[in-house]
């Protein structure tokens, strides 16, 4: 499971899921798209990147773009319930022990400039996930997960290029899940890194890059991977926005929109319906009220706020939806910039750091930011005490009256106050991001910096619109943000807590917390697997890492001519289905 910016935790996905039937891969197939039908669809923030699986690139406006153009081998109905692309390919359990598994791309499926798609793209995709190779000090491709269940393994590739095999050097319960769900064509890749060389020799030279384990090669990829493809506007090299899935880019223009057309060279999975896709960049949730209510579009998806939730309730001719996601609000204290929740302002003095992080805990209006904010759209919501179960999930419960939550649950001034005094009473100057332009945030904002007043902390407003850019470069204190699922994989957090993970973006680490991670990895019992867990939330809150506030109720609307819309609790929400809508005339 990977987690975009903006996760549900379950066992090891079923063998028995469902799997999809369409025809085999070969020449492009567009007959069931009607010509002249579109769909403009209004979200909060413009496209940065065409790399959804880089730290830069993680968030869930990019994860849609990539989502609609790109193939795998999977994709999660609203169930949520798993369904293999057996038209894309295949993952194969070859052996239990040591497991071994083999991914192998169907012969047929395509790059949209004609390339093939082969086990290169596989390998490309695979390394970039290793902790060896996301360091600072060397290569580093800034993944947006890595390391946990793949470090140490041992890869081949088949005669004919389809098949990418790993054998796994301890037993991984996400096997089915390791690889990322959207790839970077290896061919462009490699030529970027190394200009003047030949498309047909481009692939070749990567896997030998790799195999070989040339450094100063992969460093040049890694720098290629993690960069090149953050764009915020069409780029003149086209190869920059290849597609392997039923649409490609046709044009992006900056903090405004994106255009989709389909590929017409994809023919290796559900078949979309729809002409042109057009994502127009709507900040205020109002005006995107407005803009459904005129026509100018016809789907909204963002946060909503009270007041343009019952606007768009009010809105005939359109369906709305309001349903509990995998997705939850929370606050991310930084450890390692030099600022007041950093053991290193106070001389190596962890404990000080950790009282002065308490005490900035202790003052956030959780319970009276979902009062306000979140209550007018979803009543019964209920504050999230968990940071890595969800409300109603099996064992949220148990752990969120276990983990400490609970001396978080109020603000507390006089334990907040008390905290400080035992630090010495520093002066406390915080800089807090957030989305500025997002009402709802910038509302969660000040009641926090209201709030901290109160025993002298002072929350310097460090809004930013490109706050997903920013996460992780320690110009600020601390965040405020929402993590969202993709997929049901059980070791998805220890990007967020493990040491040196690729959404650890505060620099927090726990030696404990690794172990637990080591041990889940291999752990197919969902038994164990939630203890460990509720071991991970216990540890996270005594660290005052950060805290959450609450799971996002999902209000999506939709022009009721639009048809066969669904909401699901994981990423890409309601999107998962996009091969499905159609236009009613």
């Amino acid at each position: 499971m990977k987690l975009k910016r903006i996760g549900v935790v379950a066992a090891v996905v079923a063998a028995g899921a469902l799997a999809l039937s369409g025809c085999s891969a070969g020449s492009g197939d567009t007959s069931e798209i009607v010509k002249g039908t579109s769909i403009t669809v209004a979200q909060n923030q413009g496209l940065s990147s065409v790399n959804s699986n880089s730290a830069n690139g993680n968030t869930t406006y990019n994860g849609n773009i990539t989502y609609m153009t790109n193939s795998w081998f999977y994709y999660y109905d609203n169930t949520p319930k798993i369904v293999f692309n057996k038209a894309f390919g295949t993952e194969t359990l070859v052996k239990k022990s040591p497991q071994t598994v083999k991914y192998t791309i169907n012969s047929g499926v395509k790059w949209s400039d004609g390339q093939p798609v082969t086990a290169a793209d596989l390998l490309l995709n695979y390394e970039s996930g290793l902790t060896k190779y996301n360091d600072p000090k060397g290569a580093n491709f800034t993944a947006a997960a890595f390391g946990l269940g793949i470090d140490g393994s041992k890869v081949s590739i088949s005669k004919d290029g389809q098949s990418l095999t790993v054998v796994y050097k301890d037993p991984y319960v996400d096997y089915q899940l390791a690889l990322s769900t959207t790839m970077l064509p290896a061919h462009v890749v490699y030529k970027l890194a190394f200009p003047g060389t030949t498309t047909k020799a481009a692939s070749g030279d990567l896997i030998k890059a790799f195999t070989s384990d040339n450094s100063a090669s992969i460093k040049k990829i890694a720098k290629v991977w993690s960069s090149a493809f953050d764009l915020t506007a069409t780029p003149s090299d086209k190869s920059l926005i290849l597609s392997d899935g039923p649409y490609k880019i046709a044009s992006i223009e900056k903090n405004a929109s994106i255009s989709l057309v389909p590929n017409t060279t994809y023919n290796w999975g559900p078949k979309p319906k729809i002409a042109k896709f057009t994502f127009r960049v709507i900040a205020d949730p109002t005006a995107q009220v407005q803009a459904l209510q005129n026509g100018e579009v016809s789907v909204i998806y963002g946060q909503a706020d009270a007041d343009t939730t019952a606007a768009l309730k009010a809105l005939s001719g359109v369906t709305t939806v309001t349903s509990p996601s995998a997705t939850y609000e929370h606050v991310d204290l930084t450890f390692n910039n030099g600022g007041p929740f950093d053991p290193a302002t106070y001389g190596g003095d962890a404990t000080k750091a950790l009282e002065v992080r308490q005490a900035f805990l202790k003052l956030i209006p959780r319970q009276d930011i979902v009062d306000k904010l979140v209550h007018p759209i979803a009543p019964n919501l209920k504050l999230d005490d968990s940071n890595v179960f969800l409300p109603g999930q099996d064992g949220y419960d148990a752990s969120a009256a276990a983990n400490g939550s609970a001396d978080y649950a109020k603000v507390d001034l006089a334990g907040a106050k008390a905290l400080l005094a035992k630090a010495g009473n520093p002066t406390v100057n915080v800089k807090f991001m957030y989305g500025k332009s997002n009402t709802r945030r910038a509302q969660e904002f000040a009641l926090i910096q209201a709030s901290e007043a109160q025993a002298g902390i002072n929350v310097i407003d460090a809004g930013n619109d490109d706050w997903g850019s920013l996460l992780g470069n320690k110009s600020y204190d601390a965040v405020l943000f929402a993590f969202q699922s993709t997929s049901l994989g059980v070791t998805a957090f220890q990007a967020i807590f493990g040491t040196g993970g690729g959404s650890n973006y505060n620099g927090y680490s726990n030696k404990t917390v690794d172990a637990d991670f080591a041990k889940l990895s291999g752990d197919f019992d969902a038994a164990d697997q939630r203890k460990l867990l509720a071991d991970v939330d216990k540890h996270a809150w005594e660290d005052a890492a950060d805290a959450t506030i609450f799971q996002f109720p999902d209000v999506n609307g939709w022009s009721s001519k639009i048809q066969n819309v669904s909401d699901n609790p994981l990423s890409p929400a309601i999107f998962w289905n996009y091969f499905n809508w159609t236009v009613k005339k």
